[in-house]
């Protein structure tokens, strides 16, 4: 919501015509991000007329001060919720940037692979405002990505898998 939607969009801003279609799975509570993403994508069909994107809605897995007990249910909840969106979609790569909702995202993708039904790259790219520590999202996710990429170089001292690209947000 808000700040992350506008890194991820920036990010899209730089890839090429050939990262079509596009599909955007946003939180059901997520009120916000729908406006940026379209806005985004109709400036963006200006420059590629094949321009291909979609929107999903997944149940929120973690809300803000959500105690952690209830957070475990949640998050099962939402990955439940987004296995049939996955398999639906196969994926051939998943970017995302630290909101909750992309945790249960990637981990239906990561289980679709280990069942050998399709291979999906997962690329996280923590958020430029996490300059010491990873956020939650970040902390399961530095295990199960392909990729971690982080933009300040304490956090690739504290997390060797990361790659450190500078600020590319």
């Amino acid at each position: 919501t808000g700040g992350h939607t506008t890194e991820i969009l920036r990010l899209l801003s730089c890839l090429s015509e050939s990262y079509s279609p596009r599909h955007y799975v946003l939180a059901d509570s997520d009120k916000m991000s729908e406006a940026k993403i379209r806005s985004f994508e109709q400036k963006r069909a200006e420059t590629f007329s094949k321009s291909q994107f979609s929107l999903d809605r997944i149940p929120r897995s973690r809300e803000v001060r959500q105690s952690w007990v209830s957070s475990v249910l949640t998050t099962l909840y939402s990955i439940l919720y987004s296995l049939p969106l996955t398999y639906k979609r196969k994926p051939d790569l998943i970017l995302c940037n630290g909101p909750g909702t992309c945790v249960p995202v990637c981990l239906s993708a990561f289980l679709l692979g280990l069942l050998q039904i399709k291979r999906t790259i997962i690329v996280y790219v923590e958020s430029i405002c996490r300059v010491e520590t990873l956020s939650l999202s970040g902390k399961i996710l530095y295990y199960f990505s392909d990729y971690f990429i982080v933009q300040w170089p304490d956090l690739k001292k504290k997390y060797p898998k990361s790659v450190y690209l500078g600020r590319i947000v």
